[in-house]
């Protein structure tokens, strides 16, 4: 039994929305219904219950989409996802102080954005990662057509966190056993990458001679079998698999900085890493199409996939029940119930702190707007999605680092 509600939309099209006991704010059901309305979406809308107002596109959307794929629907985080494994050690192995790990994993993860967010000199292990995957190749095809892209830092930020909600976090589950759990993306050039492709597609709208009409030009689109949408999805791809590698390498590090710092111990071999800011092509309803998750993760039949919660809330690894409806995907957090400038100017310091008094994390003005406060329920997320997901592992953060 589906658990999704239909929004009732006056542009056209349709919205299958997982939102039960879950607030949708006025300019998200704005922004769904200017998508929904779009003529080349395929089928319907799907809307997890972490949705909330994005940039053209509701973050917390899933966008099928046929012959056409817009840019901003992607966003400039390109590739942005979670990676996670669980360990061998016990949180009875852990120390009552867990500030020198913190400390350990900032030395050796640069974080936040700026040339702090950068490696000086590279590790010789993310060098090697690099050097294997190819990616320099592909991207020099990329520059060759597109010289006003810039990819000066692509190298330097491979294995590095970033700002905003990205983090990198110890947690326990329910057997507790220790996981290390992170989020980040496709970096600078990522973000280059979608910024630029997002202001050629405005200008291919506004020279296209047969065009739709689009209600925000942030929805501005590229049409299959022009030359744009190739490169696009040349560069797409290739973002993604940057942001993939990102996060394996990013994961070397912190792992390295546990060893050291804690105690020798032992991974699963089966690590979860997922995207859930992308475009794929896939089949729903007996067609190939693209589907673009904008905070979303695919939830196929068997598949794993992690629904972060807010710093100080509770995390979980999900297994897909791959609903059709859904188009096999579930939320990819608990989703922002207020602005970051709402929540700087709601939240004091000491709010922060009494909420995250049993992380080892940041507690300085710098992260407000990251409060648990400044974000839904996740509780309330999971049970609106009881029919896309199963939880596996319920985990709780102890250590949290951010940008």
């Amino acid at each position: 039994m589906s658990n999704f509600e239909v929004i009732e939309t006056h542009k056209g099209g349709t919205i299958k929305a997982w939102v039960r006991g879950v607030p949708v704010e006025p300019k998200a059901r704005e922004q769904l219904e200017n998508v929904a309305g779009l003529p080349f979406v395929h089928s319907h809308l799907a809307v997890m219950p972490d949705v909330h107002f994005g940039r053209g596109a509701t973050v917390g959307s899933v966008i099928p989409t046929r012959g056409a794929i817009i840019p901003a629907a992607v966003g400039v985080d390109i590739g942005c996802g979670m990676m996670a494994i669980r360990t061998s050690m016990t949180g009875k192995t852990l120390p009552d102080n867990l500030s020198r790990v913190r400390s350990e994993i900032e030395r050796k993860v640069p974080v936040g954005n700026g040339r702090g967010g950068s490696f000086g000199n590279t590790p010789a292990s993310v060098e090697t990662r690099l050097r294997k995957s190819g990616l320099a190749e592909r991207l020099d095809l990329i520059l060759a057509k597109h010289g006003k892209l810039s990819a000066n830092h692509f190298s330097s930020q491979l294995g590095t966190l970033g700002g905003g909600n990205h983090f990198i976090e110890l947690c326990l589950d329910e057997e507790d056993r220790v996981w290390v759990m992170l989020h980040s993306g496709s970096r600078g050039t990522g973000n280059r990458i979608g910024t630029y492709f997002i202001q050629e597609a405005r200008q291919a709208l506004e020279k296209r001679v047969l065009g739709y009409h689009v209600p925000d030009r942030d929805l501005a689109f590229f049409v299959e079998g022009e030359p744009l949408f190739d490169d696009y999805v040349q560069a797409v791809l290739w973002a993604q698999d940057y942001a993939r590698l990102n996060r394996e390498a990013m994961m070397d590090r912190v792992l390295q900085a546990c060893r050291e710092t804690l105690r020798e111990f032992t991974t699963d071999k089966q690590a979860v890493n997922c995207h859930h800011n992308y475009v794929e092509r896939e089949r729903h309803f007996g067609e190939d199409v693209w589907v673009t998750r904008k905070g979303a993760v695919r939830a196929g039949d068997g598949e794993l996939g992690i629904i972060p919660g807010s710093m100080g809330a509770k995390s979980f690894i999900v297994r897909g029940k791959g609903n059709p409806d859904s188009f096999c995907s579930c939320s990819h957090g608990a989703g922002r119930k207020m602005s970051r400038t709402a929540a700087k100017a709601k939240f004091s310091l000491d709010d922060h702190i009494q909420a995250t008094r049993h992380v080892e994390c940041r507690k300085d003005k710098g992260v407000i707007d990251e409060t648990p406060m400044a974000y839904k329920d996740i509780e309330a997320v999971m049970a609106a999605q009881t029919d896309l997901v199963d939880v596996v592992h319920t985990l709780r953060q102890v250590v949290c680092v951010k940008g």
